[in-house]
Protein backbone atom coordinates (compact mmCIF):
# COMPACT_ATOMS: atom_id res chain seq x y z
CA UNK A 1 0.00 0.00 0.00
CA UNK A 2 1.50 3.26 -0.74
CA UNK A 3 0.67 5.14 1.93
CA UNK A 4 1.13 2.70 4.59
CA UNK A 5 4.03 3.75 7.03
CA UNK A 6 5.21 0.12 7.97
CA UNK A 7 4.80 -1.13 4.17
CA UNK A 8 7.45 1.87 3.69
CA UNK A 9 9.76 0.77 6.57
CA UNK A 10 9.53 -2.81 4.96
CA UNK A 11 10.76 -1.41 1.46
CA UNK A 12 13.60 0.44 3.13
CA UNK A 13 12.12 4.02 2.22
CA UNK A 14 11.83 4.97 5.67
CA UNK A 15 14.98 3.42 7.85
CA UNK A 16 14.31 1.50 10.98
CA UNK A 17 16.41 -0.76 13.18
CA UNK A 18 15.77 -4.07 12.36
CA UNK A 19 16.21 -7.10 14.07
CA UNK A 20 14.55 -10.01 11.65
CA UNK A 21 13.35 -10.55 8.46
CA UNK A 22 12.30 -13.62 6.26
CA UNK A 23 10.17 -14.09 3.27
CA UNK A 24 7.18 -13.67 5.21
CA UNK A 25 7.93 -10.82 7.86
CA UNK A 26 9.74 -7.79 9.18
CA UNK A 27 10.64 -6.72 12.37
CA UNK A 28 12.51 -3.82 14.13
CA UNK A 29 12.71 -1.65 17.02
CA UNK A 30 9.55 0.62 18.11
CA UNK A 31 10.80 4.17 18.05
CA UNK A 32 8.81 5.14 20.89
CA UNK A 33 9.43 1.86 23.13
CA UNK A 34 6.95 0.98 26.31
CA UNK A 35 9.52 -1.59 27.89
CA UNK A 36 13.24 -1.80 27.87
CA UNK A 37 12.62 -4.39 24.84
CA UNK A 38 10.13 -3.04 22.16
CA UNK A 39 10.08 -4.59 18.60
CA UNK A 40 7.42 -5.13 16.15
CA UNK A 41 6.50 -7.80 13.67
CA UNK A 42 4.90 -6.92 10.57
CA UNK A 43 3.71 -9.34 7.27
CA UNK A 44 5.12 -8.20 4.72
CA UNK A 45 2.16 -8.20 3.28
CA UNK A 46 -0.07 -5.25 3.42
CA UNK A 47 -2.99 -6.55 5.94
CA UNK A 48 -5.13 -3.82 7.94
CA UNK A 49 -5.52 -6.08 11.13
CA UNK A 50 -5.49 -9.57 12.97
CA UNK A 51 -9.09 -8.99 11.98
CA UNK A 52 -8.61 -9.67 8.67
CA UNK A 53 -5.22 -11.99 8.79
CA UNK A 54 -6.56 -15.05 8.53
CA UNK A 55 -8.49 -14.07 4.79
CA UNK A 56 -5.83 -13.09 3.59
CA UNK A 57 -2.46 -14.12 4.87
CA UNK A 58 -1.61 -17.65 4.19
CA UNK A 59 -0.89 -20.47 6.73
CA UNK A 60 2.39 -20.24 5.96
CA UNK A 61 2.41 -16.88 6.76
CA UNK A 62 0.75 -16.40 9.55
CA UNK A 63 2.78 -19.50 10.90
CA UNK A 64 6.30 -17.31 10.21
CA UNK A 65 4.87 -14.16 12.48
CA UNK A 66 4.43 -16.33 15.14
CA UNK A 67 7.46 -17.88 14.86
CA UNK A 68 9.27 -14.89 14.54
CA UNK A 69 8.02 -13.85 17.98
CA UNK A 70 9.43 -17.06 19.69
CA UNK A 71 12.63 -16.51 17.60
CA UNK A 72 12.83 -12.63 18.52
CA UNK A 73 11.97 -13.22 21.88
CA UNK A 74 14.88 -15.76 22.52
CA UNK A 75 17.53 -13.74 20.38
CA UNK A 76 16.81 -10.74 22.73
CA UNK A 77 17.35 -12.66 25.68
CA UNK A 78 13.53 -12.13 27.11
CA UNK A 79 13.78 -15.57 29.21
CA UNK A 80 11.56 -14.19 32.14
CA UNK A 81 8.66 -13.91 29.89
CA UNK A 82 7.56 -11.13 27.07
CA UNK A 83 4.02 -9.65 26.09
CA UNK A 84 2.63 -9.70 22.85
CA UNK A 85 -0.29 -7.45 22.05
CA UNK A 86 -1.64 -6.47 18.50
CA UNK A 87 -4.03 -3.45 18.40
CA UNK A 88 -7.07 -3.68 16.23
CA UNK A 89 -9.26 -0.84 14.92
CA UNK A 90 -10.01 2.63 16.75
CA UNK A 91 -11.54 1.74 20.05
CA UNK A 92 -7.88 -0.58 20.62
CA UNK A 93 -5.93 2.65 19.53
CA UNK A 94 -4.42 0.51 16.16
CA UNK A 95 -2.28 3.78 15.15
CA UNK A 96 -0.75 2.21 11.87
CA UNK A 97 -3.10 -0.02 9.68
CA UNK A 98 -0.69 -2.48 9.05
CA UNK A 99 -1.34 -5.78 11.29
CA UNK A 100 1.53 -5.59 14.11
CA UNK A 101 2.61 -7.87 17.14
CA UNK A 102 4.41 -5.55 19.79
CA UNK A 103 7.11 -7.97 21.46
CA UNK A 104 7.21 -6.10 24.62
CA UNK A 105 9.65 -7.30 27.54
CA UNK A 106 12.66 -6.74 29.69
CA UNK A 107 10.88 -5.46 33.25
CA UNK A 108 8.19 -7.09 35.28
CA UNK A 109 4.97 -5.91 33.05
CA UNK A 110 1.88 -4.87 35.33
CA UNK A 111 -0.86 -7.64 36.14
CA UNK A 112 -3.84 -5.66 34.19
CA UNK A 113 -3.72 -5.19 30.65
CA UNK A 114 -6.41 -2.47 30.50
Amino acid sequence: MDNCLFCKIIKGDIPSTKVYEDEFCFAFRDINPQAPTHILVVPREHVASIAEAGEKLSPEALHALISAIGKIAAQEGLNNGFRVVSNCGPDACQSVLHLHFHILGGRQMADQMA
